[in-house]
């Protein structure tokens, strides 16, 4: 069964579960934490005799248990719990995954009963937890994560922790009982990464206003830079000056040379750190390249010193060219993160306050609920609120991906982070700071990361034998090569430290996380949001798309699209009798015929006796004379015939209208083409007229978006094999909407649970089916397909927690640029990582052969893939969503 945790969060959005005293007469609940991890129990008075042994005092304990959510669940559940002594009543809720036990305390716990449900099979909550985001930015490759790993799994009562070196995060969730924030900052500074920023449940962001520090000025390229002098300085008296290069010094017995000399300085200036993060990862137990490389350093080194075989340069050139390597990799990521920063970046840090008659300018974490913000042309918009003042254009690009700056009035909704083009704005605050649409954009993104693609947890799983297996071949290479390929010791050592170099995996690693990054961030900026890696490599491989048609395909609106005057009357005195009969309805039909009148600045007219005829119109008496509105059936009913009506003309011409459904020169057959004609284009046809006269027809419908068709159409374009149209809605009308819209079958007529059935059949049938609705009225259908796509979610929170991706602006034609996107992504991480993976493998092969030296090895195998990898990844970002010829008028008006 699958889990719900919306239901077992308190307030503070913590995972609870926990026991209340309930004293005779009182209802006030005092909530503590267990510290043994289970909860803990309060005692009550009994004063109410439900036929159980009367009782002085009773414990009752409550537990959030969210997998439980079925009464088979609950049943299992309830059955384990009774079999412990002193139970008396056991209550399990499925809606809200909360389970209340009373029991007598004499003769079993709250930790007995956590540990009973535990054994049915489901987890216990603990309200003890807290879940904090640390930010290590030195920690941007998979082996700097793994000596954090090592170092958080000797901190007692953390529950689970992830590293992210994408964006240089780590989320750790611990038992604040057991442990606290200081204590998981202490073990990271073990590890021998600096811990920048911390924010969680219980912390406050601790962020600072300082620039980043550029990579290559930083304390450690200044000693790679000073590491490389004296590498061409050595390799100077090596190869060009060897009349000078003497012997200046001995070290047990062996001789050292002006240029060995400069090689080791080389080395203590460029392996400084490279010898200290080897340092951490031998304490940590950690096999990565720091540890690798420290060891090849080291090995060098001490077959120079203590065997005599001068590989003073090779140690001088692995710690100076891995320096380098670091830094491109440092570089690489930033560039990755960038995406992310640039998303953080978008929401001002301050806005102006109008408070007490005065404007003031404050921190956006001090602006509350209900305040007031001025947000004046060309200024960011602070804060989710609603316009209480003034109008302007806004551009909402940064949420909802419009190229097109959208016109804001009193009563509508803006969003922080979106740009007030042209007007002066009043806007009053809906949302707390961290809780706008941008903020839980950033987190959604954030946390993406930790859905994981298939290719990433097999890259994860092979990794883990890629660096013993070439470590082993490593140290088998420099003990056979001299037996086997006749290499002299000192080649075999060099053929061994070259394999070392390439032992670590982390191109190859890096190369699918930096991919999902580049291409979740590339998609927000654009309007999209995919909320997990998982969901974005499941989007690429789709080959069905099913639409929803109300809301999706089409508006969601009912318009009128027609006004067909007859016999004599013009189309402004059918509008004006529509609106006096239809403005008492309540009816969604009535209120577009009411809506388009008023558009038109039609006149009202005097209404009596308006009455309602119940499936067929309505009836009212219209500057005193009976007028009807509704289905042709009732016009029958009055004895009109309906094959015979004439057509309205202008000067003696009939009206376009008339000419395309009437054979005969002004008149109409409405029964046999006109209204059919109508119908087949999927609208409702109203006849609007007199006891004596018909003076006209309205035809209205939920009009189809002026996207859908191109959308459609360029799905197929893209490879989508098959497209599906779902809806409620009657087959003439769904059979109109599909041939309109070009999609290849539609279902009609369908219930949700029917339309459940119609996604599970697709799956069954296809690898991927996509299924696009609005998340909300389609959420069991969005959960049932192996993709779900909500549109128009930015205001809307349900979309934005129920769908797998959710098409920020209510824009249908972001759909091919999301499948285009997903499809290139796929292919990028494919090309990244068996690129990386043959390149690793081929050099690795040819370094027995002495055809690698151990330059290449550092600056191809290690620094060359990650950059490579990153750079492709980063490509992602030049994809953007097509523009259609309405949208390149209004940039150009807005320009």
């Amino acid at each position: 069964m699958t889990s719900s945790d919306d239901d077992s969060h308190d307030g503070s959005g913590e995972p609870t579960y926990h026991t209340h005293e309930h004293e005779e007469g009182s209802h006030e609940h005092d909530h503590t934490h267990d510290h043994d991890g289970h909860g803990h129990a309060q005692h009550a008075d009994r004063g109410v005799d439900d036929g159980s042994p009367p009782l002085d005092r009773e414990d009752v304990a409550q537990f959030s248990v969210p997998e439980m959510d079925c009464p088979s669940c609950a049943g299992k559940v309830e059955n384990s719990v009774e079999k412990l002594d002193g139970i008396r009543r056991v209550d399990p809720r499925v809606t809200t995954g909360t389970l209340t036990v009373s029991y007598d305390g004499e003769q079993t716990s709250a930790t007995a009963i956590a540990e009973r449900v535990e054994k049915a099979g489901y987890t216990v909550e603990d309200t003890g937890e807290v879940t904090s985001k640390f930010t290590v930015p030195e920690m941007d490759c998979p082996s700097c994560a793994g000596k954090i790993e090592n170092a958080l799994d000797r901190v007692e009562g953390i529950t689970t922790y992830e590293t992210q070196p994408t964006t240089g995060t780590v989320v750790v969730t611990y038992d604040s009982s057991r442990a606290g924030e200081t204590d998981i900052v202490s073990a990271i500074e073990r590890a021998g990464y600096e811990v920048t920023d911390t924010t969680g449940d219980d912390s406050v962001p601790q962020g600072t206003t300082e620039e980043r520090e550029s990579i290559w000025t930083s304390p450690r390229a200044l000693k790679t830079w000073i590491s490389g002098g004296f590498v061409a300085i050595g390799l100077l008296f090596e190869f060009f000056l060897t009349g000078q290069n003497i012997g200046v010094a001995r070290i047990l017995g062996t001789e050292l040379l002006v240029a060995d000399v400069l090689f080791l300085v080389a080395v203590a200036s460029g392996g400084q750190e490279i010898l200290r993060n080897g340092y951490y990862s031998a304490r940590n137990l950690n096999l990565d390249i720091d540890f690798l490389m420290s060891v090849a350093i080291l090995g060098a080194l001490v077959a120079s010193l203590a065997f005599g075989e001068a590989l003073y340069f090779e140690a001088a050139t692995l710690a100076f060219l891995f320096s380098i390597a670091e830094l491109l990799e440092r570089y690489s990521m930033d560039r990755a993160r960038n995406s992310l920063r640039e998303l953080m970046d978008l929401s001002p840090d301050e806005a102006v306050v109008k408070r007490d008659g005065q404007t003031e300018m404050v921190p956006v974490d001090e602006v509350a609920v209900g305040d007031v913000v001025v947000v004046k042309p060309g200024e960011k918009i602070p804060m989710d609120g609603t316009v209480v003042d003034g109008e302007s254009a806004v551009n909402q690009a940064p949420i909802t991906g419009e190229s097109v700056p959208v016109d804001k009035t009193t009563g509508d909704e803006v969003y922080a982070g979106t740009i007030n083009e042209e007007g002066y704005l009043e806007v009053e605050v809906t949302s707390e700071a961290g809780d706008n649409t941008l903020s839980r954009i950033v987190e959604m993104v954030e946390d993406a990361q930790s859905n994981k693609t298939e290719r990433e947890q097999f890259v994860e799983r092979f990794s883990a034998y890629y660096t013993p297996v070439v470590v082993a071949f490593a140290i088998l290479t420099t003990v056979t090569s001299p037996y086997v390929l006749g290499t002299t010791w000192p080649t075999a050592v060099v053929y061994g430290l070259t394999l070392l170099v390439l032992a670590c995996p982390c191109a190859f690693v890096i190369s699918t996380p930096v991919s999902v990054v580049s291409g979740i961030t590339s998609a927000a900026k654009n309007g999209v949001l995919i909320k997990g890696g998982n969901h974005l490599e499941a989007m690429g491989a789709v080959d069905v798309v099913a639409f929803d048609k109300t809301g999706t395909l089409t508006k969601g609106e009912l318009t009128v699209t027609d006004v067909v005057p007859l016999n004599g009357n013009s189309e402004e005195d059918v509008l004006r009798c529509a609106r006096g009969l239809e403005q008492r309805s309540e009816h969604p039909i009535g209120e577009a015929i009411v809506a388009e009148a008023g558009r038109a600045g039609v006149a009202e007219r005097e209404i009596d006796d308006f009455e309602s005829i119940t499936g067929k119109g309505v009836r009212a008496d219209l500057d005193g004379t009976p007028h009807f509105a509704g289905k042709p059936g009732l016009f029958e009913e009055l004895d009109f015939d309906l094959s015979h009506v004439h057509a309205t003309t202008d000067g003696g011409v009939v009206t376009q209208t008339a000419r395309q459904m009437c054979d005969r020169n002004n008149c109409l057959d409405l029964l046999e083409e006109t209204v059919p004609e109508l119908q087949a284009e999927g609208k409702t046809v109203v006849l609007v007229g007199t006891e004596d006269e018909l003076e006209g027809i309205i035809a209205v419908a939920d009009e189809i978006r002026p996207e859908a068709e191109r959308t459609v159409a360029r799905l197929k374009q893209l490879g989508i094999s098959r497209t599906v149209m779902l809806t409620g809605d009657n087959e003439r009308t769904a059979r109109a909407i599909a041939e309109q819209v070009g999609v290849d079958e539609y279902q009609a007529e369908l219930l949700p649970e029917e339309k459940v059935d119609a996604i599970e059949s697709l799956v069954g049938e296809h690898e991927g089916v996509a299924m696009v609705g609005d998340g909300i009225n389609d959420a069991p259908a969005l959960a049932t397909a192996t993709v779900g796509v909500a549109m128009g979610a930015a205001g809307t929170d349900t979309a934005l927690e129920t769908a797998d991706i959710a098409l920020m602006g209510d824009d249908l034609s972001k759909l091919p640029y999301l499948y285009e996107l997903a499809n290139d992504a796929n292919g990028v991480i494919r090309q990244n990582i068996w690129s990386s993976l043959a390149v690793k493998a081929g050099l690795a092969v040819a370094v027995p052969f002495g055809y690698v030296p151990i330059w290449l090895a550092v600056l191809a195998g290690d620094a060359g893939m990650t950059t490579a990898v990153t750079g492709n990844a980063m490509r992602l970002s030049r994809i953007t969503p097509e523009r259609n010829g309405d949208q390149e008028e209004m940039v150009e008006k807005y320009e």
